[in-house]
């Protein structure tokens, strides 16, 4: 594994920045997308051993293994779980048992090995062309920063604060925008006595061993529709995340960590993680660093704070998930902004291909659902569609370049002759 990234020395000031990215990242992902893990248990019926082993196991292994790539890449290489599968298991779950999932949990992650492992993710990574994969950042993450404002209507005295703060710290300093706003919030929810951490107690969570199940009924409906649910939906959107910041890290060892972890922690619950996705962005872009060198410190920090999330269970897990979602939609939005301005720059750079990047932005944007597939599969299938008509040459195109190419080369061969 390898990254564009010079490496030098450290300075202690290095660290501020990246750790407080990787913080925001572990919040926004436990604050907004982690309650689908607890609605998915409760449809399963599990018990609240077999709860807080999930949480354990999926904390631990989303923490370990962002810290091992980060570290190996020198790359801020963020790890989640895969949020549109824990969408789908809510309603999966309620016609499968606990023990047949978990073993399509095990079919699909083996099945990310073995792509890891063959190469074939990472060249069909290459294949995409840098306008439509920029305009597809910009999509996905257009809803977080629509959402940053769109909580004025219903608590405007937080909303607008946190906004206030965030321009007049980018003005006076920079540097310290999103570290402020994530400070002063946590301040004003303090004061408001909005955050009730009363019924809460500290206790470690223990991990459960399922023994998995393994059936054609829960390969069919369970785990295929599991492992292409995650392919496209975090996968494809995560590595272009990398690829948008500048980091050339291989897909190949991410798939297939990720996909090992993912098998290991199976038989304790956890569905699926992944290389992140939106919650990358916050740890990739320059809020995170100005030098790109320091951003993989980002990875680090956010593996440690989901290892201590997973040790202490659901407990911490509670924590994030008592903020307001106002806050943490704020937070997420303000936090991205430079990360979707980057992404819709690069986009519309290129005249030649601005229209397909466009078209692509505007259908990730558009969070189409089909088929049980998400939004981001559908933005960027569209989008290369749109730039194989566009800018792909034409059979008649194709064959007047050729011709082209041998009227040019053909003196030369006279003379050979």
């Amino acid at each position: 594994m390898s990254s564009s990234a010079p490496r030098s020395a450290f300075q202690p000031s290095d660290f501020t920045h990246p750790v407080i990215a990787g913080l925001i990242s572990v919040i926004v992902n436990y604050g907004g997308t982690f309650i689908l893990v607890f609605q998915a248990a409760k449809v399963a019926g599990l018990s609240p051993e077999l709860t807080a082993s999930w949480v354990w196991s999926i904390s631990i292994g989303v923490g370990v293994t962002g810290i091992i790539l980060s570290w190996a890449a020198r790359a801020p290489i963020i790890t989640a779980w895969s949020t549109p599968a824990a969408a789908f298991l809510v309603t999966a779950l309620a016609t499968t048992s606990y023990a047949e999932a978990v073993g399509a949990y095990m079919i699909s992650a083996a099945a990310f090995v073995v792509l890891g492992l063959s190469g074939c993710f990472e060249r069909v990574i290459r294949l995409i062309p840098p306008g439509v994969a920029a305009g597809l950042l910009a999509g996905i993450l257009l809803q977080f920063g629509v959402g940053a404002f769109g909580g004025m209507s219903g608590d405007p005295l937080l909303v607008g604060v946190l906004i206030v703060a965030y321009v007049t710290l980018k003005r006076v300093a920079a540097r310290y925008a999103v570290v402020g706003i994530l400070v002063l919030g946590l301040a004003m929810l303090l004061l408001q006595q909005r955050v009730d951490l009363s019924g809460l107690g500290l206790e470690l969570a223990a991990p459960v061993f399922t023994m998995p199940v393994f059936s054609l009924n829960a390969l069919l409906s369970v785990a295929l529709p599991l492992f292409l649910i995650t392919l496209t939906g975090q996968y494809m959107p995560g590595m272009l995340v990398l690829r948008n910041d500048g980091f050339k890290t291989s897909a190949n060892p991410i798939v297939t960590i990720t996909g090992l972890g993912s098998l290991l922690m199976a038989p304790f619950g956890s569905h699926a993680f992944n290389i992140a996705a939106i919650t990358a962005a916050i740890c990739t872009g320059r809020e995170a660093h100005e030098d790109p060198s320091r951003r993989w410190i980002a990875g680090i920090a956010a593996g440690v704070f989901y290892v201590l999330v997973g040790v202490f269970g659901v407990t911490l897990a509670a924590i994030f998930m008592a903020f307001p979602a106002t806050f943490i939609t704020t937070l997420a939005g303000l936090a991205l902004l430079g990360t979707i301005g980057g992404s819709l720059a690069s986009a519309l750079a290129d005249a030649r291909t601005r229209e397909a990047a466009l078209i692509t932005f505007l259908a990730a944007s558009a969070n189409i659902t089909l088929l049980g597939i998400g939004g981001a599969f559908w933005g960027l299938l569209i989008g290369l569609v749109a730039h194989a008509v566009l800018n792909g040459r034409l059979p008649r195109q194709a064959l007047a370049a050729g011709d082209a190419t041998v009227s040019l080369g053909s003196p030369a061969l006279g003379k050979r002759a």
